[in-house]
C-alpha cells in the first residue's frame, strides 16, 4: 500500500468510526430490545460494526442510520438462529406472567443519552413504553422476526416497506408478522393488566414509595414493605426459576433475608433502569466491615402500590449501572 493509499485508507476508517460512534447508543438499545440482555446486545453492537466495516461501500444505497439499523438487525436475527431461545408463560396462583431466564435490566442512565438534539433532530426517541420491562419480556414470546417487524414498524416507526426491504421478504409477510406480533402482545397485556403500566415520568407518589420501600428494607422491617405492595404483587429473579406471588409469600421470603437468621444488614441506593424506578440493595454479611452489592430491584407500579419486583443479581448485566460495589 503506497502513501496515497494508507492516507486515504485512514481517512475511511476515520469516517466509519464516526459514524459506529454516532449510532453507538441506540443501535445498543435495538440490539437490547431484540435479545433482552444488555450483555448480548454489547456483543452484537461490535458485530454489527464489525459487518458494516465489511460492507461500507454499499451504505451509499440508504440512509446511514436505516442502513446501520438494517445490520444490526440482522446481526441480531442471526445470532438468535444460532441461539435458540424459549420464553414461556407460567401459571401462578393469581395470574400469568412470562418467564425470559435470559432478561437483564437497562440503566437509565445509559437511556437518557439517546434522543434528538439539536446536532442530531433525527435520531431515535425512547418511548418508555417500549423499554419496560413488562414489554421487553412479553416481546421474547414472539419467533425472531415477529420481533423484528414490531420493533422496526411500531418503535422506530418504519413503514412496511423499510422493513421488508431490511429484511429481505415482502410487505404482505411484513404485515403477516405485525398482525401475529400485535395480537400475542395484546394478549400478555391483557393477562398482566400492563395497560396500568406506569406511561408518564415517576409521580412523586411512587417516587415516595421508593424511599420508604428503600427505608423499610434497611431497617428490616417486614411488614413495612409487605403494606408497600398490592395483594397479588409478584416478584421474579431472572435467570433463576424463582417466582414470589402475593403478600403472604413475599412475606415468607422477606423473614429468609430480614429475619432474625436472615442474612445480615441492608442498605440501599436508589437508581432507575428500563425507565421504572429501582433499588440497589447491599447486604453486610455478620462479621463482615462492608456492605456488598446484593442486587436491583426494579418496581412497577399499580396505583399506590408496588404490583411487580423484578430482582437482578450481580452477572445480570449489573455492571453497567456504575454502582459502587462496596458501601462502608
Amino acid at each position: 500500500m503506497n502513501g496515497t493509499e494508507f492516507a486515504a485508507a485512514l481517512a475511511d476508517a476515520s469516517e466509519f468510526g464516526a459514524l459506529a460512534e454516532r449510532y453507538r447508543r441506540e443501535l445498543h438499545l435495538h440490539c437490547y430490545r431484540m435479545l433482552g440482555s444488555f450483555d448480548d446486545a454489547e456483543d452484537l453492537l461490535q458485530e454489527t460494526f464489525f459487518r458494516g466495516w465489511r460492507a461500507r461501500a454499499s451504505q451509499a444505497q440508504a440512509s446511514p442510520r436505516a442502513w446501520m439499523y438494517r445490520i444490526a438487525t440482522n446481526a441480531c436475527l442471526d445470532f438468535l438462529r444460532r441461539n435458540a431461545r424459549r420464553a414461556y408463560v407460567r401459571q401462578g396462583e393469581r395470574t400469568q406472567f412470562v418467564e425470559a431466564p435470559w432478561m437483564q435490566p437497562y440503566p437509565d442512565a445509559l437511556l437518557d443519552q439517546i434522543g434528538p438534539t439539536e446536532a442530531e433532530p433525527d435520531a431515535v426517541a425512547v418511548k418508555r413504553e417500549s423499554i419496560e420491562l413488562a414489554f421487553l419480556t412479553a416481546i421474547q414470546l414472539l419467533p425472531p422476526r415477529q420481533r423484528a417487524a414490531l420493533l422496526l414498524c411500531d418503535v422506530l416507526e418504519w413503514s412496511a416497506a423499510e422493513v421488508a426491504a431490511s429484511l429481505d421478504t415482502s410487505v404482505a409477510a411484513v404485515n403477516s408478522a405485525l398482525q401475529r406480533a400485535r395480537a400475542t402482545l395484546e394478549r400478555q397485556r391483557a393477562r398482566r393488566q400492563l395497560d396500568s403500566a406506569q406511561r408518564t415520568d415517576p409521580t412523586q407518589e411512587q417516587r415516595a414509595l421508593l424511599r420508604k420501600y428503600i427505608e423499610a428494607s434497611e431497617r428490616s422491617d417486614i411488614e413495612a414493605l409487605v403494606a408497600l405492595v398490592h395483594e397479588d404483587v409478584l416478584n421474579t429473579m431472572p435467570p433463576h426459576p424463582v417466582f414470589i406471588e402475593g403478600r403472604d409469600a413475599m412475606r415468607s421470603a422477606l423473614l429468609e433475608a430480614f429475619g432474625p437468621e436472615g442474612m445480615g444488614d441492608w442498605r440501599c441506593i436508589a437508581t432507575a433502569a428500563n425507565r421504572q424506578l429501582a433499588a440497589a440493595c447491599y447486604v453486610r454479611k455478620p462479621g463482615a466491615t462492608e456492605f456488598r452489592v446484593f442486587a436491583i430491584d426494579v418496581l412497577r407500579f399499580d396505583g399506590e402500590r408496588i404490583v411487580e419486583i423484578t430482582t437482578f443479581f450481580p452477572g445480570s448485566g449489573l455492571g453497567a449501572f456504575g454502582l459502587p460495589a462496596v458501601l462502608t
